[in-house]
């Protein structure tokens, strides 16, 4: 257990999507006028957690091990996939959601025999993965170079 609370490249990661998941907190609080402490385990919204969180790995990686090293291929590679996936594939499946639930909406007209809807926000807008990504990376090397600094 030890090894895991001591390890940067699993620690700063980590701090990068908690902050990403307070941000929403944050932004919810400013926008609704209420604290809603479930978007902390929320997906989808401003910035991307998925995004922060695997550009945090890389840049981490990246500090840590080197960008020649074989560890930075497979975090910057597994990024482009988890990325690819939160701009893309699950933003797909965000539209996909809404306009079933539209239809379903439509069809029974409130008859209470299906009550449960698909979850709408799923996805991420391009902006709020850039955001994550950016996040990440920042988070990622201020907290690298605080960890150098006080080793």
């Amino acid at each position: 257990m030890w090894l895991i609370v001591n390890n940067q490249v699993v620690i700063i990661p980590a701090l990068a999507w908690f902050i990403a998941q307070l941000i929403k907190v944050i932004i919810s609080k400013v926008h609704d006028k209420r604290t809603d402490w479930s978007l902390i385990f929320a997906m989808g919204g401003m910035p991307s957690a998925h995004a922060t969180l695997v550009s945090a790995l890389v840049t981490t990686v990246g500090v840590v091990e080197g960008t020649n090293s074989t560890y930075f291929a497979i975090t910057l590679c597994l990024a482009a996939i988890v990325i690819y996936d939160a701009a893309g594939v699950r933003q797909t499946v965000s539209r996909h959601s809404v306009i079933i639930n539209r239809i379903l909406d439509e069809l029974l007209k409130g008859n209470p025999t299906f009550e449960h809807r698909l979850r709408e926000l799923i996805g991420h807008t391009k902006i709020e993965v850039l955001a994550g990504a950016i996040l990440g990376i920042c988070v990622a090397l201020v907290a690298t170079r605080f960890l150098e600094y006080f080793a």
